[in-house]
């Protein structure tokens, strides 16, 4: 299936069902009171998150989404009946904007919690609920509320623990087929990969870790030049990058001056998508050693290092493989699953520690007229 990782779509959450005005009919009670009852509420439409999906295409060909909506009541008291909610399965990772605000309603990340984008129209009431001491017949009802209706843009995020990133052509697909069971397209020419691509790495059972490969960054990245601008967005979410540097390039092109390239449209996308992804723990993955004689190979890798250590300051780790003959992947994805399950730890560490934080009642802060008694 086609790769989409953007769709526009129209919700419009039911209506609630109108209240009636009705009176009580019975034989020998002419004057019985008001017996008028309460519409139903409209139904909502909610995301839910399905690991089964990977794309947004299903949003290309149905475009409209609509819930049910509450019936009005009826005599003798009865309420009419809820809408049904309209429950709509989109990856998980899709963030969803309403395109007329520019709000982020939320991001659907766990199967086991649907995010509300439409919100069903309240219940109108029916006359009964208008009887009093002094109206005994009440001749007034409400009506049921609009469901909101709302534009929305879905924008799929990936969620993977290490994004790859280089210049086109670097091996990043080489090197996820070398470490994952994913088969990416791999060819000798620039932008093979044209969207996304997604790998398990296990070095043994029960560890693993989720690798995504983008399509290749090129300068004037950031403003829209070639393909990659289009999925950084991908990399929103990975505890790691993966910056694959082409030591041996068919242009000749300096890897210092490639990698400075990419540091500098990370910068300039983060300052224009408000996002983070410069920020992040990033190491330099030194692809193609293989295109070194045997015997110049220690050296040039001790040369390039140097010079990426002084001239680009770069203070994080530097590793040399061959992603084509599988040199030095081995050790690669060893350092990658240590560092996950230290920041997995570290995650967890921290959510521990937020749920022991004390949780101090707002009205202490918010009014002190107000008295807080303990339950």
């Amino acid at each position: 299936m086609k790769f989409v990782d953007e769709a526009k779509v129209k919700v419009k959450a039911g209506d609630g069902g109108n209240g009636v005005i009705g009176f009580r009919r019975e034989k020998y009670v002419p004057y019985g009171g008001p017996d008028g009852g309460d519409g139903g509420d409209g139904g909502s439409v909610y995301f839910l998150g399905d690991a089964n999906l990977n794309t947004l295409a299903d949003f290309r060909f149905v475009r409209h989404y609509e819930a049910q909506r509450g019936e009005n009541g009826s005599g003798s008291n009865m309420t009419g009946a809820k809408g049904a909610d309209l429950w709509v399965r989109v990856p998980l990772g899709t963030v969803v904007h309403d395109i007329d605000t520019g709000e982020i309603l939320g991001e659907v990340l766990d199967p086991a919690q649907p995010l509300l984008v439409a919100q069903g129209g309240w219940h109108g009431l029916g006359n009964a609920r208008f009887k009093s001491s002094t109206n005994r017949a009440p001749r007034q009802k409400t009506e049921g509320t609009p469901g909101d209706e709302r534009r929305l843009l879905l924008e799929l995020r990936v969620l993977a623990d290490v994004g790859l990133l280089g210049m086109p052509n670097a091996g990043k697909s080489t090197l996820i087929r070398a470490i994952s069971q994913a088969k990416p397209k791999v060819a000798d020419y620039p932008f093979t990969t044209l969207h996304p691509n997604l790998g398990v790495v296990a070095p043994e059972p029960h560890r693993s870790f989720v690798v995504a490969d983008i399509p290749g960054l090129i300068e004037g990245a950031a403003e829209g030049a070639g393909l990659g601008h289009q999925f950084l967005r991908h990399l929103a979410r990975t505890n790691l990058l993966l910056h694959i540097v082409d030591v041996a390039p068919l242009d000749e092109a300096d890897p210092i001056e490639s990698v400075a390239i990419i540091e500098e449209e990370l910068v300039r996308y983060d300052e224009s998508h408000q996002t983070h992804s410069a920020e992040r723990p990033r190491w330099l993955i030194l692809n193609k050693i293989d295109q070194w004689l045997e015997e110049e190979r220690s050296e040039q890798i001790n040369l390039l290092t140097q010079r990426f250590r002084h001239e680009l300051d770069f203070k994080g780790p530097i590793f040399a493989i061959s992603a084509l003959e599988k040199q030095g992947t081995t050790a690669l994805v060893w350092a990658i699953m240590e560092f996950m399950e230290a920041a997995r730890a570290a995650d967890q560490a921290a959510a521990a520690e937020a749920a022991k934080a004390p949780v101090v009642p707002p009205a202490k802060f918010d009014n002190p007229d107000l008295e807080w008694t303990e339950e």
